[in-house]
């Protein structure tokens, strides 16, 4: 039997998913603005990479440290921080004068990012009943889907018609609405059995290491993956890691909560979430260039063009929630995952360098929100089955950390795959970059449904 949901819980739940729309769709919008940034502030390339690059890392570094704080200080109180703290950088983004403030203001906005994104999903998630979270996550999810998707198109129009400034100024009526929708319709939560401070060598510690590894492996294609500060942050940051595990293992509030990779559900989840990571980003990338270096499309058209895959896969993420709900996580995210994997085979078999959106990219980008609609959220409500709602931030956090990590190193990967073609021979690191993609892929199926408990989440706490 379905259990009801109170109307109010949904109602929060749409200003959590409205918020995960706004930051997404600040990530996918800026990319669009590169052009008219660096005419209107003489930005110089190094420069512009750093509005993308800081945002990545400050997010990256940040999560496991608010998803903790969400837990302990509460999840709708740092939810409402964030959204303070994001329309302060983007209020300052839009402002900027020069563009080293605008990578400030961008650092700004992706602290109250990071402190956003684990704490949305927490604090509306103990209003429903396990039978029903699938679902929930599933509408969460295909919020994202949609800032994915309408992200550049939003943004191409912003900016032909207002200016640049505008993709930062329309996140203040935004944050302003949602800030008090959350205020009247959240309750408040938080874990009620954690005590004591936070572990004070850890935290600083482990959140130092996330940022080492974040700017080696994001700064490492500009810089040079020789240059003598990729190699030491590099180092450090791999070598504090350990220290901070096992600080996590000993201290009774750590930043890491290890004791969450007892539940086979996470750890599957986390596991094949972080292989598929690695190609999900990288794909979509690979696509965007694939519709504007070789086959020539025109910002605004190849934006127009990269939508219907995101569209399909928002459309899906609510009834997927619904069925892994219904019959389990395991075969939805194999099959998902599988999907996704095929799509980039189809890419790499067929596509040529003159253009044929209908008649090759059109299917596998269908394909792959298909693909997309099954996994994309359903392995964040699979890591979370099982989890004791007290511990909602941390586990989200903990799974957005991985996802974050690898997303930034399939980047590196395939950008460097990419590079490797020789001269003049663009189609050669396009199918370099997709074998990537396709291993990765495969490798998550393959985790996923070797590993992952069969059964749903309510017959597995019976």
């Amino acid at each position: 039997m379905v259990e009801p949901v109170e109307r109010r819980s949904w109602l929060a739940l749409g200003a959590a998913t409205a918020a995960a729309f706004m930051v997404v769709v600040d990530v996918s919008i800026v990319n669009v603005a590169f052009p008219s940034i660096q005419k209107s502030l003489g930005a110089s390339n190094a420069a512009l990479s750093w509005i993308v690059s800081g945002y990545s890392i400050t997010v990256g570094s940040f999560l496991l440290l608010s998803g903790r704080l969400a837990d302990r200080q509460g999840r709708r109180k740092m939810f409402n921080l964030g959204l303070a703290i994001f329309a302060v950088g983007s209020l300052f983004s839009g402002v900027a004068p020069e563009v080293e403030v605008l990578i400030a203001a961008r650092v700004v906005q992706a602290m109250g990012g990071s402190l956003i994104m684990p704490s949305s999903l927490a604090m509306v998630l103990p209003e429903f009943p396990v039978s029903r979270r699938s679902a929930a996550i599933g509408m969460w999810g295909a919020m994202g889907a949609l800032g994915a998707a309408f992200g550049p198109s939003i943004g191409a129009l912003l900016i032909e018609g207002l200016g640049w400034r505008w993709i930062f100024y329309v996140n203040l009526p935004i944050a302003a609405l949602v800030f008090m929708a959350s205020t009247r319709l959240v309750r408040e939560s938080r874990d009620e059995g954690s005590e004591g401070r936070l572990d004070v060598v850890g935290v600083p510690m482990g959140t130092l290491a996330l940022a080492l590894v974040m700017v080696a492996i994001v700064q490492g294609e500009g810089w040079g993956y020789g240059d003598y500060r990729i190699v030491v942050f590099a180092v450090v940051g791999v070598v504090l890691l350990p220290f901070v595990v096992w600080r996590s293992r000993s201290h009774p509030n750590p930043l890491l909560d290890l004791s969450l990779f007892s539940y086979r559900s996470f750890s599957s989840a986390t596991a094949s979430f972080g292989l598929y990571a690695l190609g999900f980003v990288p794909g979509f990338l690979m696509s965007s260039l694939l519709l504007q270096d070789l086959w020539g499309l025109t910002v605004l058209e190849a934006g127009l063009g990269l939508t219907p895959g995101p569209i399909m896969a928002s459309a899906l993420s609510v009834p997927i929630g619904r069925m892994a709900d219904r019959w389990g996580h395991r075969w939805l995210l194999t099959s998902g995952v599988a999907l996704c994997g095929l799509s980039y085979l189809w890419l790499l078999l067929l596509a040529g360098e003159s253009s044929a959106y209908f008649a090759v990219f059109l299917p596998s980008s269908i394909a792959l929100g298909t693909g997309v609609g099954l996994s994309i959220a359903t392995f964040v409500s699979a890591a979370m089955c099982d989890i004791p709602p007290s511990r909602f931030a941390i586990a989200n956090a903990t799974t957005r950390t991985v996802q974050q990590v690898c997303f930034a190193l399939g980047i590196a990967v395939v950008v460097a795959l990419f590079s490797s073609a020789p001269a003049g021979e663009l189609l050669i690191g396009f199918q370099r970059a997709w074998i990537w993609v396709i291993v990765t892929f495969a490798a998550s199926a393959v985790v996923i449904m070797a590993t992952f408990p069969s059964g749903t989440a309510v017959r597995r706490a019976q």
